[in-house]
């Protein structure tokens, strides 16, 4: 029977109940409009009655959805429906593992919204987004992860002021004001927030083999002649202490800025820190030099370090802590941010083969500082759906395929701890909430041509043995730029 001689016969029988129920037949007291509804659920062929059940609960189903909006904003009107079929490209870092994260983590907004979030990028970003950019093909949004390479499209007028669109009260909600002030960034007419942040992921952290550390009956180190003298402990028992590698392709070297970062906390003020990252105090300086020292002290020991002071360019910083798996374990402690997790080798548990600390404190009257790194998001096309994923991302729902499998933290205020499927990254994230002080990587906030071009490249000259610290911290100050 065809589709249209079904809905014939099924019009015949409505006809039909409604007659007896206007004459008193049957024994449900219904109405005529409940009957109406009734029937064709019970009676209609499944293709007749499927458009009716996903035109009637799409809204419902739209209104269920976890993730919090803010009233009246873009995210609101794209969960209505507004912006369905339409598409979002977002440009990024994300490879393999973190582009499956990346996509776990839209889906649910998809669903709600009709929009299509479309991931375009690729561990060749940083090189290939100025070419894009430059010849008018830049993506709706791109995830940077060092936002002074985003600086210099905000300088160049690309990039949109997301506070035009996303209110204030919101954001001061969803965000600790560090935050804010750090994607605010001056532009060609003045400063802009230039992009929300996503995730992060917090650096001042060293990792050992918990159940072979608590065996050999060594102890977390609570200073840093603490550290230095269970390195040296170690080294007494046989064995390097440190796992430690730079090797990183292009973007070789950047392990050894994070060590900078962290020694530039801990021997000096944090108005030093920020004047270093805008360029205000030279590398030449005796703040860095003594930054850079203090890290040399470890670095250039040869029984300090897995494989020596030679092996550390060659090392690819993903496989640097391989060795601390072994039975017995080639090297004991390895400092690395909370995402490394995810190269230790398949079915490692932590608090059982592995834990972490906090990277002690040189000069205590400091505090505890804090290092961080962070994505942010940053929108070169406005379009109304493209502002609802813009908005999607100011809510940790939005990072939530990393959350829940690990790899990186919530850069939202309104994480819950629920939200972590991963128990060692919950308390991670609360050490950080602990900390007298933080600080964003530094490389990652000065221009890219500085933090992810001669920084790089002179701290591995200088672990090489290419050129001295004295040279290598003068080339660095030459390259910053004059505008």
């Amino acid at each position: 029977m065809s589709k249209f001689g079904r809905f014939t016969l099924l019009s015949l029988l409505l006809a039909l109940m409604l007659v007896l129920v206007a004459c008193g037949g049957g024994t449900q007291e219904a109405t005529p409009t409940e009957a109406a509804v009734e029937a064709p659920t019970e009676e209609a062929a499944p293709e007749e009655a499927e458009p009716v059940a996903e035109e009637e609960v799409a809204p419902a189903e739209t209104g269920d959805m976890a993730f919090p909006m803010m009233a009246g904003g873009a995210l609101e009107a794209a969960m209505a429906g507004e912006y369905a079929g339409t598409v979002v490209t977002v440009d990024g870092p994300f490879a393999d593992a973190d582009t499956v994260k990346f996509e776990q983590s839209v889906v649910a907004f998809e669903e709600a919204t009709g929009i299509d979030v479309q991931y375009i990028g690729g561990k060749e970003f940083e090189g290939s987004i100025g070419v894009r950019v430059e010849a008018g093909d830049a993506p709706d949004i791109a995830d940077f992860p060092q936002p002074g390479l985003l600086a210099t499209f905000v300088r160049q007028g690309y990039v949109v002021d997301v506070s035009t669109f996303l209110d204030e009260g919101w954001l001061n909600q969803q965000y600790n004001p560090s935050w804010l002030q750090m994607a605010t960034i001056d532009g060609a007419d003045g400063p802009i927030m230039a992009g929300v942040f996503h995730r992060f992921n917090g650096k001042s952290l060293v990792w050992y083999p918990k159940d072979d550390f608590d065996a050999a009956g060594y102890t977390v180190p609570e200073t840093w002649d603490e550290l230095l003298a269970l390195t040296q402990q170690i080294a007494d028992d046989g064995d390097p202490a440190w796992c430690i590698g730079i090797e990183s392709g292009a973007a070789t070297g950047w392990p050894a800025t994070d060590w900078t970062e962290e020694t530039m906390l801990r021997t000096t003020s944090l108005e030093n820190y920020d004047a270093w990252v805008l360029g205000e105090l030279d590398f030449a300086s005796p703040e860095v030099t003594a930054a850079v020292e203090a890290w040399s002290e470890i670095w250039f020991n040869p029984d300090f370090v897995f494989g020596g002071t030679d092996g550390i360019v060659s090392t690819n910083f993903g496989d640097s802590p391989a060795p601390m798996f072994e039975d017995p374990p080639g090297c004991w402690l390895h400092k690395q941010g909370n995402f490394i997790t995810g190269f230790f080798p398949e079915g490692s548990e932590a608090g059982v083969d592995y834990d972490f600390f906090y990277l002690p404190p040189i000069d205590e009257s400091l505090g505890r500082p804090f290092l961080v790194a962070g994505d942010i998001m940053a929108m070169f096309n406005d379009r109304p759906e493209v502002r609802a994923v813009m908005e999607y991302f100011t809510t940790p729902e939005s990072a939530s395929g990393w959350l829940e499998t690990g790899g990186a933290l919530a850069a939202h205020q309104t994480a819950t701890p629920e939200m972590y499927g991963v128990d060692l990254e919950r308390g991670i994230a609360e050490l950080v909430t602990q900390a007298t002080s933080f600080r964003f990587d530094g490389s990652d906030l000065m221009p890219g041509e500085v933090g992810g071009g001669s920084f790089w490249k002179g701290m591995t000259d200088y672990v090489s043995g290419a050129a001295d610290l004295e040279t290598v911290l003068g080339e660095i100050d030459a390259s910053w730029p004059t505008e």
